[in-house]
């Protein structure tokens, strides 16, 4: 069987481990069913549910979250419209009502 090269440094000696596969020169562990095209450059960014979120999807908030300088949280249940993806660790950019622009995480959030 011919495995992927290590999406992480390149290595072509790439073993597989149950249901992970791993380089043996930067000890990078990855699932059998992630491996990816060399020329796949776009990210997945997934909501609490697992399902895929795009650009301009609305979402709702799962859980009440405390921001910084405000004088009260982001309460569940807070819908936002117009989403956008960008691959940083608060990967999803927004305009809340009442707070304004935010950068959120995926884990806390649904589609709506």
């Amino acid at each position: 069987m011919q495995y992927p090269k290590c999406p992480e440094c390149g290595g072509e000696y790439v073993y597989e481990d149950g249901p992970l596969l791993i380089c043996p020169e930067c000890a990078y562990e990855w699932a059998k069913d992630s491996a990816t095209s060399e020329d796949e450059d776009q990210f997945i960014v997934k909501d609490s549910n697992g399902n895929i979120l795009n650009d301009g999807d609305d979402i709702t908030v799962i859980k009440d979250l405390k921001v910084k300088g405000a004088s009260g949280p982001i309460k569940a249940g807070t819908k936002v419209k117009n989403i956008r993806l960008v691959d940083k660790d608060h990967n999803i950019d927004c305009k809340i009502p009442g707070f304004g622009a935010m950068a959120l995480k995926s884990e806390f959030v649904k589609k709506a």
